[in-house]
């Protein structure tokens, strides 16, 4: 009998995790792979965040932070949301962590009871089911495809909706897929939570910044049901600061202080050194962010170019984030060297084996039809993956 409670025995692996895992160990024996798994910009930390955060170590940034985070850096979360983004929040509304993830993980601890659902479209990034295991809520998936541009619509969401619904759960930009909602697809949204006044919304916004569309849109927008919308988001994609951990929810304050007193007694205040980085970072502007987006942006058409010209993908052009989510289904069956392609994940294995290069299998994103490539490398890395990609797919019968 195992040792380990339920709880953990019934959560996955990280998906994305894993596939990266198997990449590294090829790379161990001398083998040259291309990873396009990681969901991490390969950019550098733009020098004056890093300049903060030696600053902040000479000027002995080193004790206890309070929970929710330095007071300056929510209200520069505050000022951010309404500079950027028109929206009103009281610093007292913004609680930092150690990351978004730890963000999305507090929401759903702070509001969702045993047995009650959480409503995802799909395909999803890959913890948000897992977490809703944690708190041992219920998952209620709405599919989408690559047709519709994995986006949902009202007469979807409000077929999902029964008495036990909590919560929605969903990113945009969106990962897996890039997608991203308009004003008017998110107003439609709105529309059918105006009828359901006991659901609130998690706003996933961390690919805030790599957008190629217009400007970001929030379903905060909306004043009819803001007050039961928590954002999500962080510094992570936009400012190259995945391994600095900080992230940030802007939700009621009720919600606010529930996700305080939870963290209070999991992690307690997120790093003091990482903190003064983050507020450096939005105090110093969007240069960086925008020449990243502009570089992320030409990988996009470049990758695009190179996809929908290989037989056999169907793929459809990402307005935002830095993924790409092809339907892979024609080549489930066919076989080569006396392996047979049974599903996306079996494939994503095949191409890491057969043309070095890293992608996730849809699986734990709620879509068995596709694999994610992530386009966060180099042009030249990115031709040379799509290169080894269309020869190893080409050789499937």
């Amino acid at each position: 009998m195992s040792a380990l409670s339920n709880r953990i025995n019934n959560l996955s692996e990280s998906a994305t995790i894993k596939m990266a895992k198997m990449g590294r160990e090829l790379a161990a024996k001398g083998i040259d792979v291309i990873n396009l798994s990681f969901g991490e910009p390969d950019f550098n930390t733009p020098q004056h965040v890093k300049d903060a955060a030696k600053k902040a170590l000479d000027d002995n940034y080193t004790y206890y932070t309070p929970v929710a985070g330095y007071p300056e850096l929510r209200k520069a979360v505050a000022a951010k949301l309404k500079n950027e983004n028109g929206l009103d929040y009281d610093f007292s509304q913004i609680v930092v962590s150690t990351g978004a993830k730890q963000s999305i993980a507090n929401v759903l601890f702070c509001l969702v009871n045993p047995g009650e659902e959480v409503i995802i479209p799909t395909p999803y990034w890959v913890s948000y089911s897992e977490v809703v295991k944690l708190v041992e809520g219920v998952s209620v998936f709405i599919d989408t495809t690559v047709e519709s541009d994995f986006k949902i619509t009202p007469e979807q969401l409000e077929a999902a909706i029964t008495p036990k619904t909590k919560l929605f759960m969903f990113s945009s930009p969106c990962n897996p897929t890039g997608s991203v909602y308009s004003k008017e697809e998110l107003a439609g949204l709105a529309k059918v939570f105006e009828k359901y006044p006991n659901i609130y919304i998690l706003s996933d916004e961390i690919y805030e910044h790599i957008n190629f569309v217009d400007k970001h849109e929030s379903i905060a927008q909306f004043d009819s049901i803001k007050d039961r919308v928590v954002i999500i988001n962080g510094w992570s994609k936009g400012f190259a600061m995945t391994g600095w951990r900080l992230g940030y929810s802007a939700s009621n304050k009720e919600i606010a202080a529930a996700i305080d007193k939870l963290q209070g007694q999991i992690t307690s205040g997120t790093s003091s050194i990482t903190q003064r980085a983050g507020l450096a970072a939005y105090e110093g502007g969007l240069e960086t962010v925008l020449q990243m987006r502009e570089a992320f942006r030409k990988r996009r058409d470049i990758v695009y170019n190179l996809l929908k010209n290989i037989p056999g993908v169907k793929v459809n052009l990402p307005d935002g984030a830095f993924y790409f989510f092809p339907d892979v289904t024609s080549f489930f069956g066919k076989s080569y060297n006396g392996r047979t392609i049974t599903d996306a994940d079996e494939l994503s294995i095949y191409l890491l084996e057969e043309a070095h290069v890293s992608t996730v299998g849809g699986d734990s994103f709620g879509d068995k039809k596709s694999i994610r490539m992530s386009y966060a490398a180099s042009e030249e890395k990115l031709i040379e993956a799509m290169s080894r990609i269309q020869a190893a797919l080409g050789k499937l019968s």
